[in-house]
Parts: structure tokens; C-alpha cells; sequence
């Protein structure tokens, strides 16, 4: 059943244009055989009808569990709720089954791991250097220089300081390293367009290790920065504004070429 309410003044006149055979509100509903019109209104000054649109010649009042609403109201008033079904009992252990009560365990106790022999038995996660990757900066020179703003970090040379810097990594069984390039400034561009250079120094990095060590896992960072001369990640708009599909582009292309 569907109800409209009309603002319109209190008379039913003022509501014989709407086309109450075909339509409730606004959607076609073939089934509908008769509308009932509720004046909900004061007695005087504009109010509303309630245009309620039936299944059937005639509704009559509303039945819930075979009473009505005012039925179900008066009851609820009158103190007379209805009671909750019975609790059904709880079946019943074997003979002979020990009574136990709860622990009041105020947390979980922590089962299976006492010993690390237990613990070896039962752990879910392990780490082992295989798990590990290790970062490296790289630069386009032979030497290995320092990074001012990590102490102990050094950017290494391309074809020589990281060829050993990995091998020493590959001896304590870290076999996964992450490339992170510093590009001279000259290479870069509002585009950063030498980030996708298949000549460019993560590409010949990434061959030259893949020769001397196949196996090598090598993860590549892919990023706009170390190549755009704006120093941001993406191409900016002479408004500031960072243009993202753009953006997003370049690094497609930069992920194909890696």
C-alpha cells in the first residue's frame, strides 16, 4: 500500500486532478483499484489529504497477529505486554560428566609459548635474511659518496661500489634490493621524461646486475621525483596544481621501461 500527501486546502475538489486510477506519487501501478481519501487537517485554514492508494475496493483497518492497532496500543498502555516464549532447557551432559566452573581469567594464557622449543613448533611467522630487502642508493659516478642526511648511508657507484655492496648482501642470504637513483640535474624536466629513458641509470644498473646475478631479485622505485625538476612526484600546472592522470601516465611508462 502507498500513501501521497497533498498540501492543498481541506476539500476534496482540490484534489480530483490527480489521475488516481493509474498512478500512486509518480510511478505507474497497474494494481491499484481504489484510492481512499483521509483528511488529516484542521477544521479550518489549508491541510492535507492522505491519498492512500489500496489493492482492494476496501482496506479496512489494519491487522497485526489477527488484532488491530488500536487493540495492540490499548494492551501496551494497559500494562498487558505479551510474554517472551519459554527459554528451552539445555540438553543434558552424559552421566558421570565433571562439573567445571569458569576460569575468571582476566587475558588469554599464552599456550604454546613457554619454551622456544614450543615456540619453534608452533610459530606461524619466521624471518630470515630471504625475507629481507635491502635499499641502495646509486648514483651516475665511480665513487661511493656519502649522504649527508644519513649518516652511515652512502650513494654507490653504478658499476662498481653496488656490484659489491650486493654481493656482501647475497653472502648473509639478502638476495631482494630496492634501487633508489640520484639523477643529475641536468637529465631532469617538468615531466620528468628520463624517467622512462630505457638508457637511463636504473635500466643499466638493472641489466648490469641481472648479468653477473640472475637470481637477484630487484625491486625498482617508481616515482616521478628523482627525475622532475620541480622535485615533486608529479608534473605540476603552473598553478600549483599537481595534474594526477598525467602523472599517472608518465609512470606507466616509467614501470614498463624498469
Amino acid at each position: 500500500m502507498a500513501t501521497a500527501i497533498v498540501n492543498v486546502p481541506s476539500n476534496v475538489g482540490a484534489v480530483k486532478g490527480l489521475d488516481c486510477q493509474s498512478f500512486v506519487g509518480l510511478r505507474p501501478s497497474p494494481n491499484v483499484r481504489s484510492f481512499n481519501c483521509v483528511r488529516t487537517a484542521k477544521k479550518r485554514g489549508p491541510g492535507r489529504f492522505a491519498i492512500r492508494a489500496s489493492e482492494s475496493p476496501r482496506d479496512g483497518p489494519l491487522r497485526k497477529l489477527g488484532r488491530s492497532d488500536a487493540e495492540c496500543e490499548a494492551d501496551v498502555v494497559a500494562g498487558n505486554v505479551p510474554e517472551a516464549p519459554p527459554v528451552p532447557p539445555k540438553a543434558a551432559a552424559p552421566a558421570g560428566t565433571p562439573v567445571v566452573p569458569l576460569l575468571p581469567l582476566s587475558r588469554r594464557p599464552r599456550r604454546n609459548r613457554k619454551s622456544p622449543a614450543l615456540r619453534a613448533a608452533f610459530q606461524e611467522t619466521t624471518l630470515s635474511p630471504a625475507n629481507f630487502v635491502y635499499p641502495l642508493f646509486i648514483h651516475e659516478g665511480e665513487e661511493d659518496t656519502p649522504i649527508g642526511a644519513m649518516p652511515g648511508c652512502y650513494r654507490l657507484g653504478w658499476r662498481h661500489g653496488l656490484v659489491e655492496e650486493v654481493s656482501k648482501a647475497r653472502d648473509v642470504g639478502v638476495n631482494s634490493i630496492v634501487l633508489f637513483p640520484k639523477v643529475p640535474d641536468g637529465l631532469k624536466s617538468p615531466t620528468g621524461d628520463e624517467a622512462y629513458n630505457d638508457n637511463g641509470l636504473v635500466p643499466r644498473t638493472i641489466r648490469l646486475l641481472k648479468d653477473k646475478y640472475p637470481d637477484l631479485v630487484i625491486y625498482t622505485d617508481v616515482a616521478l621525483d628523482p627525475y622532475s625538476s620541480d622535485g615533486h612526484d608529479g608534473i605540476v600546472r603552473e598553478d600549483g596544481v599537481i595534474m594526477n592522470d598525467e602523472t599517472v601516465h608518465q609512470l606507466c611508462k616509467q614501470a614498463v621501461s624498469q
